[in-house]
């Protein structure tokens, strides 16, 4: 049975080299982009809006992905977007917001409609990031509700792109195993 699931006659599409676990669900309107992986237990619905997930991103085990459906004060709706080379950690949950490129999105995080995560940012475990809410780039991200805690040091920001490619040597190490 395929995890691959239709909604409106829409079926989620994939770039190269992409890994899906069988116990993840993807529904309608998402497109994967090369090289990015889903893990156990995700559930994805592009069902009222879509979404997209860039190259070398990989969202991990348990994390929900959704989006808002138009209505009449958002005529469009708000989708989903994910950048190149993001880290999404376990049981987050991403609904209707924006994330940029080179962006760690801690374990529990929760980022909410209409939020906007600016490139090379580190979202800490277990922060809410309420709907319409910008991350400035740049920063460490910590709390319920979020507050900027510190830049990041030059550690930490070519950690961002590291831990993308770990995530792509492991989902092509599970490539070869199927």
């Amino acid at each position: 049975m395929s995890v691959l699931k239709a909604y409106n006659n829409i079926t989620p599409t994939l770039g190269a080299r992409v890994f899906v676990e069988t116990s993840a669900v993807l529904y309608g309107d998402i497109h994967l982009g090369d090289d990015s992986s889903i893990w156990p237990l995700v559930a994805a619905r592009g069902d009222v809006n879509h979404i997209r997930i860039g190259a070398r991103s990989n969202i991990q085990d348990g994390t929900v992905l959704h989006v808002t459906r138009k209505s009449e004060d958002k005529p469009d709706g708000l989708p989903l977007l994910i950048g190149d080379d993001v880290t999404v950690g376990h049981k987050a949950m991403l609904h209707a917001c924006s994330i940029g490129n080179r962006v760690l999105v801690g374990m529990g995080a929760i980022i909410l409609d209409g939020a906007v995560v600016e490139d090379d940012v580190i979202i800490g475990a277990g922060t809410l990031v309420p709907p319409g809410k910008r991350l400035e780039s740049g920063y460490l991200y910590v709390g319920s509700p979020v507050r900027q805690a510190r830049p990041l040091t030059e550690k930490e920001k070519a950690f961002l792109p590291e831990s993308a490619d770990n995530y792509v040597r492991l989902k092509d190490e599970y490539l070869q195993q199927r």
